[in-house]
């Protein structure tokens, strides 16, 4: 079966990423219909928009997203949406891609490697990130010359979401504690309302633990003792801020993957930015594209195939001969991608 999948190949360092995770997919055993769908800088430089109405459409007509990193055109302003006759604005066009496709949860795995994951090479967590709202639903404005004021939004109805499906993905990879990230204790009303529903979600859940740290405690405690945090549920700025540092702790954002969940369209993409400073030089990790593109397998159904990347990029990790500049080493981006296809024809 062709699987057909909407290929945002993004900015910066995007379109180097974009054809590495191509070859691996297809070297997976996976037939792919890529469709590119332009957006952010490369599609503002097109078309004179960030993103496209048609692009849009595009990407809600096929579902299934593999998207790289964007640069913004006009990030400092915001990005406004033209779309059916309406306009809509957004912060950025990260914050624009999720709302406008309709997902309301961040899926960010982690977990380290022997051999550049150091202390943490036994780390592995999954962090959902509710990405609807919370401060970053864009709700700011600039009172005076010297005061700028932004609204924390947190609904039941969003935080519900969000821990549902963290429970289900939980159940269905085998994973046994659902832990609350909040800072209730002084945000009663929005961290508050967040921990509570989060609670008792999880706990219509028999086979389930339920657990909450402070996001500050969890920033400190993921450190020290990584292990005892499995799945882990935060509202939309904790999640972004966390889920870097936690890819840090394992050796690089190069390694972390990502999706964006929606009821029908989901989008994956590698947790780390543009990196416009590197782009063109061909010495990009497209690691976290790739994993992430592995998550985007095992949501077409082809497990198989998903399972072979991971032990393809697995097996390259832990030898360390081929490794990119972030993870100490000195091998190009297509140096990478090809010690992951052979390691998973060796591995086949």
């Amino acid at each position: 079966m062709t699987h057909k999948v909407a290929l945002v190949a993004g900015d910066g360092i995007g379109p180097e990423i974009s054809e590495a995770t191509r070859s691996v997919v297809e070297a997976a055993g996976v037939p792919v219909e890529w469709v590119e769908t332009p957006a952010g800088k490369a599609a503002f430089d097109r078309f004179g928009d960030e993103l496209p109405a048609e692009s849009l459409e595009r990407m809600v007509s096929i579902g299934v997203v593999l998207k790289s990193p964007l640069l913004a055109e006009r990030q400092s302003g915001g990005v406004t949406v033209r779309r059916g006759g309406e306009s809509r604005h957004y912060p950025s066009v990260n914050n624009a891609l999720r709302r406008e496709l309709g997902a309301y949860v961040n899926v960010r795995p982690v977990r380290g490697f022997a051999g550049v994951s150091g202390a943490y090479a036994g780390m592995d967590l999954v962090i959902m990130r509710e990405v609807t709202e919370d401060t970053y639903a864009g709700i700011e404005r600039r009172v005076s010359a010297d005061r700028g004021e932004a609204t924390k939004v947190t609904t039941r109805q969003a935080s519900e979401r969000v821990a549902r499906y963290a429970c289900e993905y939980a159940l269905r990879h085998g994973r046994k504690t659902v832990s609350a990230i909040h800072k209730a204790n002084v945000l009663h009303h929005t961290d508050g309302l967040f921990l509570e529903v989060v609670k008792g979600v999880v706990e219509e859940y028999s086979s389930l633990s339920f657990s909450d740290k402070m996001i500050d405690a969890a920033c400190y405690l993921v450190v020290k003792q990584p292990e005892q945090f499995d799945v882990l549920v935060m509202p939309n700025q904790y999640g972004d801020i966390y889920s870097d540092l936690v890819a840090g702790l394992v050796g690089s954002l190069g390694l972390a993957p990502g999706s964006n969940v929606g009821d029908d369209v989901s989008m994956f993409e590698a947790a780390h930015g543009a990196a416009p400073d590197i782009a063109g030089r061909g010495v990009a990790n497209p690691i976290g594209l790739i994993l992430s593109a592995a998550m985007m397998l095992e949501h077409l159904g082809e497990d198989a195939a998903a399972r072979r990347v991971r032990e393809g990029v697995t097996a390259v990790l832990e030898r360390g001969e081929v490794l990119s500049g972030d993870l100490g080493g000195s091998a190009t981006t297509r140096q990478v991608a090809e010690a992951i296809c052979e390691a998973m024809v060796v591995r086949q």
